[in-house]
């Protein structure tokens, strides 16, 4: 199958400045990289493609070689052999930016994800909590070495360096050692615990502390909390993802609360004072007169105070005017009192809303019938 130009595969034009050149590598970097789509095979595809073509296009001697002819200018017999798309050596400098650091030596430990459920008022207020992570731990046998004897030679392979190069076509290229994985250093004698790994599986209870104001979906790094790494690399980290709980009475928008307030009728038609809850005590609203279903009251600095922010939310209350059930005879009869006061032009008076839906309807059916 051919092989895409360049720079198309980039996305950039064919004057692009060299700062260009690296801005859209970055970001085909990120996109494609194999840790962030383990497994995909045509992400890894496309992460060599966008590698091997700025491999060439970052090169003045090999841009102008390949703007000249082509990819006829790597093949064989025109120059010399083509880049190698799975160096990841010549690309360090990226994604010593990008990653903290390319393949110039051994992986760190993997990173772990914990999703830790909370309730809105644990979410607001802050809260600690004890986790149970089950993760790869340092053997303590042999204090994470892998060796039985805790000792390590120098790689036969790499002679200690953790790098190997070698020859492709016209250029030298460099990675790392396969027999040591870039550490430099070899097991000779096996622990009998981790079987030469240096890790073994475990559980761990940390003590988390969740800042005052989080969300959903918020993120804490625990620095060094994930999986150990291979003997003699760093940990990773551990991510605890936010989940907050749903809320009986409030549901949270950004920094604001919203919540809704039943009232009975004749709360609504006469206006009155009510408490609603806030998450820091019951306060009071004013409920005028001849209040409708779906009034909003806004109650300012009762929201959320966030960790972005900083500066507190407000809570809205929106109104619903409650029909009483379980009346008694008593409350029938004066009900029946109250609704026979409304006829005539005095109803559509009291009642301005009923009064237009209904001319609404009488005037659909006049023209159904006459048409």
């Amino acid at each position: 199958m051919s092989k895409r130009d360049y720079y198309e595969v980039l996305g950039v034009s064919r004057n692009a400045s060299d700062e260009e050149l690296k801005k859209a590598y970055r970001r085909c970097a990120m996109k494609y990289h194999p840790d962030r789509n383990p497994g995909d095979a045509s992400a890894e595809a496309a992460f060599k493609e966008c590698k091997e073509a700025y491999e060439v296009l970052s090169d003045p001697a090999k841009r102008r070689a390949y703007d000249a002819h082509g990819h006829a200018a790597f093949e064989q017999g025109f120059g010399g052999g083509g880049p190698a798309p799975d160096m990841d050596d010549i690309f360090g400098d990226i994604f010593g930016t990008i990653f903290g650091g390319g393949s110039r030596g051994p992986r760190r430990g993997a990173d772990i994800g914990y999703v830790l459920e909370l309730d809105l008022e644990e979410a607001v207020a802050g809260v600690e909590k004890r986790i149970e992570i089950p993760t790869l731990a340092e053997c303590s046998a042999c204090a994470g070495t892998g060796s039985e004897d805790r000792k390590l030679e120098p790689c036969l392979t790499c002679h200690g360096r953790g790098q190997v190069r070698f020859q492709r076509g016209i250029f030298t290229m460099q990675q790392a050692c396969p027999d040591c994985g870039g550490r430099g250093q070899t097991v000779r004698n096996p622990c009998r615990v981790c079987h030469g790994a240096g890790r073994i599986e475990d559980e761990k209870i940390l003590s988390v502390k969740i800042p005052a104001g989080v969300d959903n979906g918020d993120r804490i790094r625990l620095a060094g909390e994930g999986e150990a790494g291979p003997p003699g690399t760093p940990p990773g980290d551990l991510y605890v993802e936010v989940r907050v709980r749903e809320h009986p009475i409030f549901r949270r928008d950004g920094d604001d609360l919203h919540c809704e307030v039943p009232i009975r009728i004749s709360q609504a038609a006469l206006g009155a004072v009510v408490n609603v809850p806030t998450l820091g005590g019951e306060v009071e609203i004013r409920i005028p007169a001849e209040t409708q279903t779906g009034k909003v009251f806004r109650i300012r600095g009762k929201g959320v105070r966030s960790v972005r922010s900083r500066v507190p939310g407000d809570l809205y209350c929106r109104i619903v005017v409650e029909t009483p059930v379980n009346l008694t005879a008593e409350q029938r009869e004066l009900l029946e009192k109250f609704e026979a006061t409304f006829t005539g032009e005095e109803g559509r008076r009291h009642s301005p809303r009923s009064a237009t839906f209904l001319d609404g309807v009488k005037a659909f059916w006049d023209r159904m019938t006459s048409s």
